[in-house]
């Protein structure tokens, strides 16, 4: 813990140790990301094609969805509505007169390389959205929404919604309604290689929905063949297959229709608050592509490292392994953490930062955390959660004196999670005072 004012350490506990960061290790590429682009750069995808588009409404050749590593295309800026990006590259195709496309419809994902996963996630976290595959073109967070909803009567089947509603993935579902009363039963498999959803076991009457999101396999494909449902749906047919391709685009392709993502100031919020790994990750692959002009998560990191540098903090023993915290062998130290959060705390950016972490008791991951205590709006922090691993990292006000900037870190715990956080928190309540 630092003062921010007066530089002074006020307290320091195994600092220069080096211990699994969880989700704070999102902190360390979206700072070098907003140090690099700014807050008002907005990430691109293009629909391209090298076709001559002939007078009668046809392309005749290949049509290229190009993604550029924009995060959001999905509802989370569009009431809900995932496909709107989709319905306005389509809406200005057809303004253009497009009926037909007379070749495939190519996702293209070619700015993003080498694995779509980290080098050591969990198994068991690869079927949900938290743990997506990565590609430089990412549609609804590259997983499926699925609502389960009991049925009126017991021994019914439970009701299964799912968004989008789409030809890529099926859902088998055996599972039923039970008793009011009874402990909830579902399960939910995905197996690896397959965007098949099975869902069986029971769900209690009267009970509230569950909600979640299934990873999906391949996501250029997944958005591609979404696209190509909206372009039908307007009446555009795609006469070939869909595809995907990470090789250069061909020669004498042009643009045909651009959809701009949001500003980076909210792609940041769009992360640190809720903390989302997938877009954690396209971050740091899309610093590798722009600052070393490779799409890698070694050359990601290499610009990281050089941010990091350039900002007064000493990266040399720490062992990065992705963007997003999700893998366990991602290993910093609370004193450079600390060193970071200082250096964006006086970046001519540092608004912005601040602003995409969540406040204690109010948004985000700290939304349940803190409320009601003294610590609520005067903590704005990161929160890391992973089996045995909690952290916290941020700044604080005070009632009184100078903010602080900390970063609290538990390894290896054997108790449960709601028992550190607790701690965690109590400690930001002695912080912020009485």
């Amino acid at each position: 813990m630092r003062g921010l004012r007066s530089g002074r350490v006020l307290y320091s506990h195994n600092a220069g140790k080096n211990m699994k960061p969880a989700s704070t290790m999102k902190l360390v590429p979206t700072a070098a990301a907003l140090d690099a682009f700014g807050p008002d750069d907005r990430l691109r995808t293009t629909v391209e094609t090298a076709g001559r588009l002939d007078g009668m409404g046809r392309i005749l050749g290949d049509v290229y969805l190009v993604g550029r590593g924009d995060p959001n295309l999905s509802g989370r800026f569009t009431d809900g509505r995932i496909t709107a990006g989709f319905e306005a590259l389509a809406e200005a195709l057809k303004a253009q007169g497009v009926r037909r496309i007379e070749g495939r419809l190519v996702g293209h994902e070619g700015l993003f390389k080498g694995d779509r996963r980290g080098d050591d996630w969990a198994w068991g976290d690869l079927v949900w959205w938290y743990g997506a595959e990565v590609s430089a073109l990412a549609f609804n967070d590259n997983s499926a929404d699925l609502k389960i909803i009991p049925g009126d009567r017991a021994g019914d089947p439970v009701l299964v919604e799912r968004n989008p509603v789409s030809s890529y993935y099926r859902v088998v579902s055996t599972a039923t309604t039970s008793p009011a009363g009874m402990a909830a039963d579902l399960r939910l498999e995905r197996p690896l290689g397959s965007n098949l959803i099975r869902i069986s076991g029971t769900f209690p009457m009267g009970l509230t929905p569950w909600q979640n999101s299934v990873a999906l396999e391949d996501p250029a494909r997944y958005a591609a063949t979404v696209f190509g449902e909206v372009l039908a749906a307007r009446g555009i047919v795609v006469s070939g297959a869909v595809e995907t391709s990470s090789d250069p685009l061909p020669p004498g392709v042009r643009v045909l229709a651009t959809h701009d993502g949001q500003p980076l100031s909210e792609v940041l919020k769009a992360v640190n608050k809720p903390s989302q790994n997938l877009h954690a990750e396209m971050l740091l692959r899309l610093l590798g592509a722009r600052v070393k002009g490779d799409g890698t998560v070694e050359s990601g990191h290499a610009a990281v490292e050089e941010f990091l540098l350039r900002s007064g903090v000493h990266p040399e023993q720490w062992a990065l392994q992705d963007g997003s915290g999700l893998s366990r062998s991602d290993l910093l130290s609370a004193h450079e953490m600390v060193s970071l959060l200082v250096a964006m705390d006086r970046h001519r950016w540092a608004d912005v930062f601040r602003a995409s972490l969540p406040i204690a008791g109010v948004d985000g991951t700290l939304k349940n955390r803190m409320r009601g205590t003294p610590a609520e709006g005067r903590v704005i922090a990161k929160t890391g959660t992973i089996r045995h691993a909690n952290a916290l990292a941020g700044y604080v006000t005070p009632r009184s004196g100078e903010r602080l900037v900390f970063y609290i870190v538990s390894n290896h715990n054997t108790v449960s999670g709601a028992e550190v956080t607790g701690a965690i928190d109590q400690v930001c309540n002695l912080l912020v005072g009485r």
